[in-house]
């Protein structure tokens, strides 16, 4: 509840309304934080994918409060850019367990959060889900931090039973109810057609996340349709874990070490966790 942490939750919000988008390359421990921010990167979002297989968990709630309280601790300490932390549905049964882990990513100092409305592989339930945002946006209140809440709808990643229509309105609708619980911004992973998110973007009062993968729209081709922010979300951490995989049978089978040719320096990473 410092005046650099007021200062870091403005600064993330005047990044979702610049007129560019926000691009970010999702750290998952302390040194690929550390990593994006030296290469650029305005500020740093986690991936709560990479963070929960980081610390030896699935994705899916199964990751404790504290142990993810802790991680988004040691990012904030480590980077001089704002962060913004993935923190899935939000770590709690209900709404008020929601507003007690916004309150520790707040002492933490973080300064944005995702929250997701997949639960038990479906979508939770509006009215429900809407309380936990607006238990979220409570909470960040009572801190005196304009938390940044991205509220993040699953109505493309999971609706997979839906037509096009029907999955559009699911979430045009959540959209509007998780505005008016408190969020800040709305997240449509699994939505790369670009028509359909210019759509999207017209329909909703409030930044446009998009999540990217290889194979999706280049940011020269989302630019137009409106989107404030563009997240790799887990994908460098799975190519990441790829390179292992593949270093290793290389390894094994080969002998040979050419899958980690192009690699940071030691002295390089070194130096950057220096502080």
């Amino acid at each position: 509840m410092t005046t650099s942490q007021q200062d870091r939750a403005a600064a993330l919000t005047a990044l979702h309304t610049s007129g560019t988008p926000l691009l970010l390359a999702n750290a998952w421990d302390v040194a690929s934080a550390v990593v994006s921010a030296a290469a650029g990167i305005p500020a740093v979002a986690t991936t709560s994918a990479g963070v929960a297989w980081g610390l030896g968990a699935p994705d899916g709630d199964a990751l404790s409060r504290a142990a993810a309280v802790d991680l988004i601790a040691r990012v904030v300490s480590a980077v001089d850019v704002p962060v913004t932390a993935d923190i899935e549905s939000g770590f709690g049964a209900t709404a008020d367990e929601v507003a007690q882990t916004v309150r520790g990513v707040l002492a933490a100092g973080a300064v944005g959060v995702n929250i997701e409305d997949t639960h038990d592989g479906g979508l939770r339930p509006l009215d429900e889900q809407a309380d936990r945002l607006a238990a979220a946006r409570s909470a960040a209140d009572s801190a005196g931090i304009a938390l940044y809440i991205n509220a993040r709808t699953d109505a493309y990643l999971r609706g997979s039973g839906a037509d096009e229509a029907e999955r559009f309105a699911i979430a045009v609708r959540r959209a509007g109810a998780y505005l008016d619980a408190g969020a800040s911004g709305v997240f449509v992973p699994g939505l790369t057609d670009l028509d359909v998110l210019a759509r999207l973007v017209r329909e909703i009062p409030a930044p446009v996340n998009a999540m990217v993968y290889p194979g999706a729209p280049t940011v020269a081709e989302l630019i137009p349709t409106g989107v404030a922010r563009i997240s790799l979300g887990a994908a460098i951490a799975q190519s990441a874990y790829a390179l292992v995989r593949r270093a290793t049978r290389e390894l094994l089978e080969s002998g040979t070490y050419e899958s980690v040719a192009e690699s940071l320096s030691w002295g390089e990473l070194n130096a950057l966790l220096a502080r």
